[in-house]
């Protein structure tokens, strides 16, 4: 797993990366709140470790602020504060586990191990990309964050798409996927319905994400 830890203490940090890297994940690093924020919201990681106390914004704020923007990466928390209350409170704001410090590397590498397999199961039902996410089971898709709202049609064109994100998708595939016709109809369905759908997609982003492949159809990638 490629995990994400956001702390200030440059002697913890190294003592966690190694941890980590001893038990076969990948681990990157923050040292302040927004530094964190913004690695977290930038690129996709399956778990972030972040600790309660950080210089510019505390740990609670900066997971409050992940959960308003629909991150739902797993995020572990860390402190020496071990009451109660404290723990409730980060459980509240939206953290998934608590750690206290000093950090046996052993109970980290189990707890990331769970956290994990959490995220797996929720991920079989969630696709995303490029900061796009499709909620299968609620029929939500968000992008940076923000909901957007799409008609039927629009739903199972961007659903295909994601599906096969990278590849190209035909317009025979859609029409015979989301229209379930076994024939060409031989009208601009296709064509109206994806601009639609790109206009509500890409429209006030600046990476545009469903490309138009020329005489192949069409593809969802950054």
């Amino acid at each position: 797993m490629h995990v994400l830890v956001i702390e200030d203490d440059i002697a913890t940090v190294e003592h966690l990366v190694s941890g980590l890297s001893a038990a076969g994940h990948t681990a990157s690093w923050a040292y302040t709140g927004n530094e964190g924020h913004a690695l977290a919201r930038e690129r996709n990681f399956d778990t972030l470790i972040i600790d309660r106390m950080l210089p510019d914004m505390d740990g609670l704020s900066l997971v409050v602020a992940l959960r308003a923007e629909q991150i739902d990466t797993p995020i572990l928390m860390l402190t020496t504060m071990g009451g109660v209350d404290d723990r409730v409170d980060g459980l509240d704001a939206g953290a998934d586990d608590y750690l206290l410090k000093p950090i046996a590397l052993e109970e980290l590498a189990a707890r990331v191990r769970a956290l994990g397999r959490r995220y797996k199961a929720h991920e079989e039902y969630r696709l995303e990309v490029g900061g796009l996410t499709l909620d299968k089971v609620a029929r939500k898709v968000t992008r940076g964050g923000r909901e957007i709202v799409l008609q039927q049609r629009e739903y199972q064109i961007l659903l295909v798409l994601m599906e096969n994100a990278g590849n190209i998708v035909t317009r025979r595939m859609l029409i015979e996927q989301v229209w379930n016709y076994d024939f060409d109809p031989k009208t601009n369905i296709v064509e109206s319905h994806l601009s639609r759908l790109r206009t509500k997609i890409d429209r006030d982003f600046a990476v545009q994400l469903i490309h138009t492949v020329r005489r192949s159809g069409y593809s969802l990638h950054e």
